[in-house]
């Protein structure tokens, strides 16, 4: 009987995995998209709201217990802020000024500013040499993207810029606030989920008439985006990704932030037509050696510690 259960188990994973690299990753088109009929505010209200929804449902299906201790609620207010909230508006408004490529490059930084917030502000962690390393290497590929001598004023595409680069130092906070505050908590899967995207939800519901009670020109297109990136994107792949976490453990389960950046400039670029300066990639690249060197996929030698 195991012989036959793990590989269907492993399968599903490798999917859920991949499925969440293409929708995470795609996610920054369908933004784009739908920035052509809704506002930025609307963009961001529409899949925390239906990705709350998605995630109520799945929790009610599944019969799943929500935690019953106040202080945990506040803790999952803390991250509803800084992982859903801020970062989707701060994405979201960027849109208006950078490709849909370049914002899932900057969404690729995540793991180098979780790096410096598990270490510096939160302390459950401690850095070696090479994962120092990574986070410089990481910084330096940032400044290579926004290339500050090409901006000679403060416009609109460095704002973008540097909205993505909020976004993403957000999601690192949020990452090293959950490890601090609530990681040791025993809560379901689809509980967790359903608490961190469900409260963000209702965060943007009292907020609907200063943010979302504004005109929409709605098409089939635009449609599909906002409920591809509210059920999909930010309902059911936080499901596959917290199955993935528990089967890969976060190390392997954070390679997915390879894949997404791939995805969002392929399809910026098929789709949308979007182009990219020499910079871009360039920075780029530097900032996925970082990443490997945070997570310790790439090691300094032995005789190169010995010498420092």
């Amino acid at each position: 009987m195991p012989s036959t259960t793990t590989p269907t188990r492993s399968l599903s994973i490798v999917l859920q995995f991949v499925g969440m690299g293409l929708v995470w990753g795609a996610s920054f088109l369908f933004m784009k998209i739908a920035l052509d009929g809704v506002s930025f505010y609307q963009v961001a209200w529409s899949r925390l709201v239906l990705g709350g929804l998605t995630l109520g449902v799945i929790v009610l299906l599944t019969r799943q217990r929500l935690p019953r201790e106040r202080a945990v609620y506040l803790h999952f207010l803390v991250i509803a802020f800084t992982n859903c909230v801020i970062p989707h508006l701060a994405f979201a408004w960027a849109e208006q000024y950078v490709s849909s490529g370049l914002a899932s490059i900057y969404n690729a930084v995540t793991p180098i500013t979780t790096a410096l917030m598990v270490t510096l502000a939160f302390h459950v962690e401690k850095l070696n040499r090479g994962q120092v390393l990574g986070i410089g290497i990481g910084i330096a590929g940032v400044i290579v993207i926004i290339a500050p001598w090409q901006h000679a004023a403060f416009t609109g595409d460095l704002a973008g810029q540097l909205a993505c680069l909020l976004a993403a130092t957000c999601y690192g906070f949020s990452f090293g606030y959950t490890r601090r505050f609530l990681s040791h908590r025993p809560i379901p899967g689809a509980s967790f989920a359903f608490l961190n995207i469900g409260v963000a939800g209702a965060i943007m519901l009292v907020l609907t008439p200063v943010i979302a009670w504004q005109p929409v020109e709605l098409d089939p297109g635009i449609v599909a985006s906002l409920l591809t990136l509210g059920v999909l994107g930010t309902g059911v792949a936080y499901i596959w990704n917290i199955n993935v976490l528990r089967a890969w453990g976060p190390t392997n389960a954070s390679t997915v932030t390879y894949i997404t950046p791939v995805v969002g400039v392929l399809l910026g670029v098929l789709v949308l037509g979007e182009t990219f300066s020499l910079n871009q990639p360039a920075g780029a690249a530097l900032v996925f050696v970082g990443i490997l060197f945070t997570q310790q996929r790439i090691r300094l030698s032995r005789r190169s510690l010995a010498t420092q």
